[in-house]
């Protein structure tokens, strides 16, 4: 009898610890996909802190006219920004980033009485940007500053400084590139040579993070 139990017992034993033998010998399960994926969707999860960057769309130039339907303003065919993640979350959701900094070079202007550019630089960086996984992109200043761009013209009156300001923030959308279309500028003290209104549209592709192109999920 005892040696029945005994046996029962060491059965019972068995029976129990084999669903943790099974349990232990399988495979772990995937991580969670963040928002920010290199080498394609459900890639590698872009790390926080890694930098990314982009420049324009080859075959495209980031523009700044008057109005949103015109063609009067400012053409530029080089530019790119530079921006570090803060946070990359399991997707869907959104990561932020800091827009540490952008340029534009080899600009021109189609503006009566203006000769040509001679900068365009963004003033209060860090900008905060935020990606969500629907695409959606809202980039906006740290508090109590605005997004402002300083252009410089060379004019037959000679050089001209004119200020313009986003005061509701920049939208765009975003999959392995980043588009803004029609973002409204106003500009808030300069010469009357510079257009009252600037309406901004840029393509940055690819976006990539140390090489590799980033994907939004």
């Amino acid at each position: 009898m005892r040696m029945r139990s005994l046996l029962s017992l060491t059965a019972a034993a068995a029976a129990f610890a084999l669903p943790v033998a099974v349990a232990a010998s399988a495979p772990a399960a995937a991580a969670d996909v963040a928002v920010l994926t290199t080498g394609g969707l459900g890639g590698t999860n872009v790390a926080e802190g890694s930098v990314i960057s982009a420049s324009l769309a080859t075959g495209t130039t980031a523009t700044l006219y008057s109005s949103s339907t015109g063609t009067s303003g400012i053409s530029c065919s080089a530019s790119t920004f530079t921006a570090t993640v803060d946070g990359n979350p399991t997707a869907p959701g959104t990561a932020t980033e800091s827009l540490t900094g952008q340029t534009f070079g080899n600009c021109t202007s189609n503006v009566v009485g203006v000769l040509g550019v001679t900068s365009i630089t963004v003033n209060n960086l860090p900008y905060t940007t935020a990606v969500s996984s629907d695409g959606s992109v809202a980039v906006t200043p740290a508090s109590g500053t605005a997004i402002q761009t300083t252009v410089v013209l060379r004019t037959l009156l000679g050089s001209v400084s004119c200020v313009y300001q986003a005061a509701s923030g920049l939208s765009g959308t975003a999959d392995n590139s980043i588009t803004f279309a029609n973002q409204q500028f106003t500009r808030t003290s300069g010469s009357s040579l510079c257009p009252a209104n600037g309406f901004w549209t840029a393509k940055y592709s690819p976006v990539t993070a140390s090489g590799e192109a980033v994907y939004v999920n």
